[in-house]
């Protein structure tokens, strides 16, 4: 027997059964600092995302679905386990050494090691961010047979890099020597994700596709770019870091004198891969059998020269990239499953990303953690009655002097600079009445902030690496 298992006899909860006849495939796609909207099918109107909006319409579309934080290494830590930032072992961007963040500890159940021990072959392709090349929480020892990409997220900041990952190979890109820009990462990963389906289209498989678009480096090849050229004004210019520059390809954004017509680019690339996966899967008649997710790890960003608020990139929502407001953690999710999901569908299922781990576990008949956050999704999907409800949400963010938000039905508690107590705000929102959090009522309902901040003080446990307490005097 192995270790996972005998770790999972004393975790799990009661084990389904697949009701599926033949396992079927998974892809679960990630975008970096996507807003909830800047796809056409939630509302974007300065371009357009058709293999989204066509993933959409086959599929069913979520219009509550949640983040696991407002930055990229915690959202991604809750997604692979199921566990709020509360909970989760990696709740901050941290980094180690020069290249990796803090690592997953080897212990950590994750949902990829779950599918491998259930005999998928899995792959991770894209940003990884969760530990530094042979660290416990590197991606071949979190469940992954293949990972190709970034290990760093901090040097997928930049799209032209030196160097990518295949597995324990340092893969040197000669033709971004110097001050050489050729090899354009997104393209690279996106062809090993292809040749990924192709090998292994005789076998159950899970890939998880971690998008870097359209995180902060407003970058993407003229021949991409040319389409968008003049046509957002007033265009808008940001003076990066670029070659012979202290950082370069070290993290800091390089230069971009169109901005708005590099970030329509570099959205629309995205969405020509999302459909160039789907007709890889038709191709090869995997379609009917293989369940595709879309959605993003926080929401827009302010870096690098993005213009959010030129592309209403956060759509009705107030926030942004490190916000605990909706506009932070509220992110657009497709799912698409030919013959399965009931084609245009949209749901106002409340979820978010620690809710995957058990979704996938119920689709594949694999026991669930017991001490997961989540609630599997599934019956939402399939539109099967009997979908459980989260009685409560919790989210925390370590910087800026520390952020904690709880949503409870329809009402939001957000509190900002928690870490300094006599700086400490607390705000409390009716999303049902002020989606875009723009009335604080928190005065109005001191019965039900009391509520909530007796939630949230036991909605999270203490972390040794990721320290989350108020400043003493």
């Amino acid at each position: 027997m192995t270790p996972l298992k005998t770790v999972l006899l004393g975790l799990t909860q009661l084990a389904g059964v697949s009701a599926f006849a033949v396992k079927p495939n998974i892809i679960y796609i990630l975008a970096d600092d996507l807003g909830y909207g800047d796809l056409s099918c939630y509302g974007q109107k300065h371009f357009q995302t058709p293999n989204l909006d066509r993933m959409a319409k086959e599929g069913m579309r979520f219009t509550q679905h949640y983040a696991g934080c407002a930055v990229s290494a915690p959202s991604r830590s809750s997604l692979m386990t199921g566990l709020n930032t509360g909970h989760t072992p990696v709740r901050g961007n941290m980094e180690v050494g020069e290249e990796g963040q803090w690592p997953l500890p080897a212990e950590t159940i994750t949902f990829p090691k779950l599918l491998k021990e259930a005999g998928y072959v899995t792959a991770a392709f894209g940003k990884w961010g969760l530990g530094f090349p042979g660290s416990t929480g590197d991606p071949n020892k979190m469940g992954f047979d293949r990972f190709f990409g970034f290990n760093c997220q901090r040097l997928a900041h930049n799209y032209y890099p030196d160097h990518l990952w295949d597995n324990q190979e340092k893969i040197v890109l000669e033709n971004n020597g110097g001050d050489q820009m050729e090899d354009y990462a997104p393209d690279l990963i996106h062809k090993q994700a292809l040749l990924f389906i192709e090998k292994n289209k005789s076998k159950p498989f899970f890939i998880y596709y971690a998008s870097t678009i359209p995180h902060a480096e407003l970058m993407v090849p003229e021949k991409y770019l040319a389409k968008f050229r003049g046509k957002f004004p007033p265009e808008k210019k940001f003076k990066g870091t670029d070659a012979g520059d202290k950082g370069f390809r070290t993290g800091p954004y390089g230069s971009q004198a169109e901005t708005h017509a590099a970030f329509a680019a570099m959205i629309t690339l995205l969405d020509k891969q999302v459909g160039e996966l789907l007709a890889k899967l038709k191709e090869l008649g995997l379609d009917k059998n293989t369940i595709v997710l879309f959605s993003s790890d926080n929401g827009p960003h302010l870096e690098g020269g993005a213009d959010p608020d030129y592309f209403d990139s956060n759509g009705p929502l107030r926030g942004y990239k490190r916000d605990l407001y909706e506009g932070g953690i509220r992110e657009p999710m497709i799912v698409w499953w030919p013959g399965k999901i009931k084609k245009g569908a949209t749901t106002n299922h409340l979820s978010a990303f620690w809710d995957v781990l058990p979704t996938l576990t119920e689709l594949t008949g694999i026991p669930t953690p017991a001490n997961t956050d989540g609630i599997s999704f599934l019956p939402t999907l399939l539109g099967q009655s009997g979908q459980k409800e989260h009685e409560t949400m919790y989210w925390e963010f370590h910087e800026q002097d520390g952020r904690q938000a709880i949503r409870k039905g329809n009402w939001k508690l957000v509190r900002y600079k928690v870490l300094i107590p006599a700086k400490t705000t607390t705000e409390l929102y009716d999303l049902s009445k002020d989606l875009g959090e723009t009335s604080n009522i928190a005065d109005q309902h001191p019965e039900i902030v009391a509520d909530l901040m007796k939630i949230m003080a036991q909605s999270r446990v203490p972390s040794e690496a990721f320290k989350f307490e108020p400043v003493k005097n």
